[in-house]
């Protein structure tokens, strides 16, 4: 999701860990993993864009606990892509699932919705640009 290439269905395309103190939680993983990072511009805040030792692999995100991102338990959350994001909602309710956040424009990264499967694991759905 960091470059913005369209991953194939029904793959894991990006992760993201959300959490209260990003930069703390940054720090730890470019200790413990040898990653570097990147500022991504939110809203009057930075979250980071993690990037692996080659020094141009994306690998994951570390967000703040605000903004869009307030309601995000504190877990690594993994993005799927899927082919239409409202047809995958209405599966995931009909299935004993549920909406965590509706899906909603992520601009050139496409839309995005947030579920709990019956057992209450999340997930991220992405549906890239048309």
């Amino acid at each position: 999701m960091a470059d913005g290439t369209a991953k194939p269905m029904g793959t894991i395309g990006w992760s993201d860990l959300t959490v209260a103190n990003a930069t703390e939680v940054r720090d730890f993983y470019a200790a413990v993993c040898g990653w570097t990072f990147q500022t991504v511009a939110m809203d009057g805040y930075e979250d980071y864009a993690m990037i692996a030792s080659d020094g141009e692999t994306g690998v994951a995100g570390i967000c703040h606990a605000r903004g869009p991102n307030a309601d995000i338990p504190p877990q690594w959350l993994n993005y799927v892509s899927v082919p239409d994001v409202h047809a995958a909602l209405a599966a995931c309710t009909a299935r004993g699932g549920r909406i965590i956040r509706p899906a909603s424009s992520m601009g050139s990264y496409g839309t995005l919705a947030v579920i709990a499967d019956p057992a209450g694991a999340v997930l991220a759905l992405l549906q890239p640009p048309q």
